[in-house]
């Protein structure tokens, strides 16, 4: 399963060659993870998804120019990759028909009272497997 995100572009996002920015393209990414993060909060009183992460690592694959219109674009985001004190997200900024970029981002639960790192709770773990790529799944890629 994978999540979708409606992303608005912004005059703002263009750079001087009258395309989104690489920069902005993060921005996007970022939008449409939290989008993400606040829908898999469970909510009822459990802490699930309620505590802060960090970005360790970003990889981004730049395929097509995105120009200024005022239709959204579609960020499509889904996990490749659950361990005990990460999980690494995959994700597609497209249309029905053009591929703009593909991108991974490796993020990490966060403690920010204790101001370091935490493990993966089992209920998030549990949560995550809905949205994993079954490709990614079977190579192996799951540590939980």
């Amino acid at each position: 399963m994978r999540h979708l995100y409606s992303c608005p572009l912004r005059w703002s996002d263009m750079d001087a060659f009258g395309h989104v920015n690489n920069a902005v393209f993060v921005r996007y990414l970022e939008e449409a993870r939290i989008d993400f993060m606040h829908r898999l909060a469970p909510g009822d009183g459990s802490p699930s998804f309620t505590g802060g992460s960090v970005v360790a690592r970003h990889e981004i694959d730049y395929v097509r120019p995105l120009v200024h219109r005022h239709a959204p674009v579609a960020v499509e985001l889904w996990v490749t990759k659950i361990s005990a004190a990460s999980m690494t997200v995959g994700y597609e900024v497209k249309d029905e028909d053009t591929l703009y970029l593909r991108a991974s981002t490796v993020v990490v639960p966060f403690d920010f009272t204790e101001g370091r790192p935490r493990r993966l709770t089992a209920e998030e773990k549990t949560i995550l497997k809905e949205y994993l790529d079954d490709a990614a799944h079977q190579r192996g890629a799951v540590a939980v």
